[in-house]
């Protein structure tokens, strides 16, 4: 079976059986698909080709190219799934993946917003909805729940109506590994997700409506009105055209949000969710219960915040040091 075939039922399995998101999936498959065309270019094009050599010669390209040590490690990562599920499906009789190593990525401390300053820029948003401006409205609730609820931007703009319970201001989502979670939000966002629900979203849903049916009418011929598309009205947050917000338009919108805010390491919506980890393990919050609270699979992930929460640690010193 050819290499290209294998990489294929290789993806269905981290998809179906292994339950990888489509983001995972497609990241496997860019850096395998590129370790295949290396192999080809060798001479390669059956599973046996695929050898230790082989695969520390690819990294090593990749170094020479200029990557960065995390996307190397990344594509060490793909390379051994790859590798030892070959083995295990029987098209190589050992698994050269097991000794291939990579450098470990450097792991840089999330940027964290102030309370303060966070505080400030949620205000101004709220200040720019008061005139009542849908996409205003619409703006201060995603902030206030991508802060509130600490959510990953995908988590957010996959969220539907059905998965948001008003009167318990929690919202279920979908997050790495397709693993649903519960998570709750206070009582800033529930005003600011209640009046984007009531007021701003209908109001978008009509505006996009009205401008598909104008739309509609300028191309109508002799043979009849174009059909007019209903927006998509199942998702949360829409898009001024009514469909699905996007993943890249909530991060321009945080990361404009953020750029005036001193303070270094990415600006966009993945801030906010590392600030409300970290103000809330300075509250006192347990690492377990934030841990949940994230989606984390491992407590090891979670545990970055803590070398991020230096006045929770001052705080603890000044408490119970003799000589504090």
């Amino acid at each position: 079976m050819s290499l290209d075939r294998l990489l294929d039922d290789y993806l269905a399995h981290v998809r179906l059986e292994r339950g990888y998101s489509e983001h995972t999936v497609a990241a496997y498959g860019g850096d395998l698909a590129d370790l295949l065309t290396f192999a080809e270019e060798r001479g390669g094009a059956e599973p046996e080709a695929i050898d230790l050599p082989l695969l520390r010669d690819w990294l090593w390209s990749a170094t020479e190219r200029g990557l960065a040590r995390a996307s190397i490690a990344r594509r060490a990562a793909s390379a051994r799934g790859f590798t030892a599920w070959l083995a295990r499906s029987g098209h190589l009789a050992n698994d050269p993946g097991v000794r291939l190593k990579a450098p470990r990525a450097q792991r840089t401390l999330p940027r964290v917003v102030a309370a303060p300053a966070l505080d400030e820029a949620l205000a101004g948003l709220h200040a720019r909805a008061a005139g009542g401006d849908p996409v205003a409205v619409r703006d201060a609730a995603i902030a206030e729940l991508l802060y509130a609820s600490a959510l990953r931007v995908s988590e957010l703009v996959g969220l539907d109506l059905g998965d948001v319970d008003r009167r318990r201001r929690t919202v279920r989502v979908t997050g790495k590994g397709s693993k649903e979670r519960v998570v709750p939000y206070g009582a800033p966002a529930a005003r600011a997700l209640d009046r984007y629900l009531d007021e701003a979203r209908p109001a978008m849903i009509a505006a996009a409506q009205a401008a598909q049916a104008a739309q509609a009418a300028r191309r109508e011929t002799a043979a009849g009105p174009s059909p007019i598309a209903s927006p998509q009205i199942d998702a949360v947050f829409l898009g001024s055209r009514g469909a699905r917000m996007g993943v890249r338009s909530v991060h321009r919108f945080v990361a404009s949000l953020l750029e005036s805010i001193p303070g270094t390491g990415p600006s966009g919506p993945h801030a906010l969710r590392h600030s409300a980890a970290t103000h809330l393990l300075d509250g006192g919050a347990d690492l377990r219960a934030v841990q949940e609270f994230l989606g984390h699979a491992s407590l090891g992930t979670t545990q970055i915040y803590t070398h991020v929460s230096a006045e929770r640690l001052k705080q603890s010193y000044r408490t119970a040091h003799p000589r504090a």
